[in-house]
């Protein structure tokens, strides 16, 4: 009945100390009060059955001391305090646009490039908390595996669903860009974030690069690169009739146009040679984009002295009604 319960008024509570003195003068003072009528003989009366009305003589007592508990306690003006949070964020939106043509599955990261980045990209999903973000996949072609969102959950199950092969092959940059910045054009965050993870060389697509980087800067989207590949050779499967081979391939990353793409936008360009250095680089990515949230506590206060001294006055009412009426008593 009690419990996250408090007083405001919490010393009035001692006033319940009347209660049992006056369950004692009743009971031991008050009931031995000299008869206004004499019997010479009552043992006439030992034979006669208690009435109903002589059964509920101390009800209007009883009610009585509990109205009195429940006013007092009505007095003590108790309370439940509901907290919380509010919040209030400088708004991220961002953009992941990852490569899955066909290269992304060499594997020299583990268990290969593309795998490895949607880990750590669901790494970086899992650590934000209010920011919208979205995914871009592209290849040849580009398109929109998820818009803008705060919930993560869906973002991260359309995440496990990207594999190479769902578009035709070849590296299309410009285009994936300019689809991150679709995303991210009429967004209202003060801060917009687009970052953009690739092994190749930019071969397909209408939009080259440096332009859709351009594109980007006229709506003050700040883009980060990612150059994912070894130095030299890497290992990359192909299938045979004989079973899966190994052939060693170049590792061919235009950094060039990746550094020139960060820097018009006011990004960065990253190189990761490993599992360990793309979780850091994304780590990094994590802080430098990281939203500003201010918390103000809050704590309101809900009375709840209103009902206790409702019934309080209900059970006064009621002990009048019956000691003036039903379980009236002779002067």
């Amino acid at each position: 009945m009690f419990e996250n319960v408090t007083f405001a008024y919490p010393y009035i509570l001692f006033g319940l100390v009347i209660i049992p003195f006056m369950v004692f003068l009743y009971f031991f003072k008050w009931k031995k009060k000299i008869p206004v009528i004499n019997y010479s003989n009552t043992e006439i009366f030992n034979e006669l059955k208690p009435t109903l009305k002589g059964r509920l003589k101390d009800v209007p007592f009883i009610l009585r001391i509990i109205a009195i508990a429940l006013l007092i306690i009505a007095a003590a003006r108790p309370q439940t305090f509901s907290s919380g949070e509010n919040i209030y964020t400088e708004g991220i939106d961002v953009a992941m646009v990852l490569d899955i043509s066909g290269s992304m599955l060499a594997e020299d990261f583990k268990p290969n490039r593309l795998e490895a980045a949607k880990n750590v990209i669901d790494e970086f999903v899992s650590g934000r908390t209010t920011d919208k973000i979205g995914l871009v996949i592209f290849a040849k072609e580009s398109f929109t595996q998820c818009p803008l969102t705060i919930d993560y959950q869906v973002l991260r199950g359309l995440l496990t669903e990207i594999k190479s092969g769902m578009i035709e092959d070849g590296t299309a940059i410009g285009n994936a860009i300019a689809n991150g910045v679709n995303r991210l054009k009429e967004s209202s965050a003060k801060s917009k974030v687009l970052i953009l993870l690739t092994d190749g060389v930019n071969n397909s697509g209408e939009i080259d690069p440096i332009t859709a980087a351009q594109i980007a800067r006229q709506f003050n989207i700040r883009i980060y690169t990612v150059g994912v590949g070894t130095v030299g050779q890497a290992p990359y499967p192909f299938d045979t009739p004989f079973g899966k081979r190994y052939q060693m391939v170049p590792v061919e990353i235009d950094e060039e146009v990746l550094k020139n793409v960060a820097d018009i936008t006011g990004g960065k360009y990253f190189r990761a040679t490993g599992n360990k250095k793309l979780e850091e680089i994304y780590q990094e990515i994590d802080k430098l984009e990281k939203t500003k949230v201010e918390i103000t506590s809050y704590r309101q206060a809900t009375e709840l002295f209103y009902s206790w001294a409702l019934l309080g006055l209900l059970l006064l009412i009621t002990e009048n009604i019956l000691s003036r009426t039903y379980l009236r008593t002779l002067p």
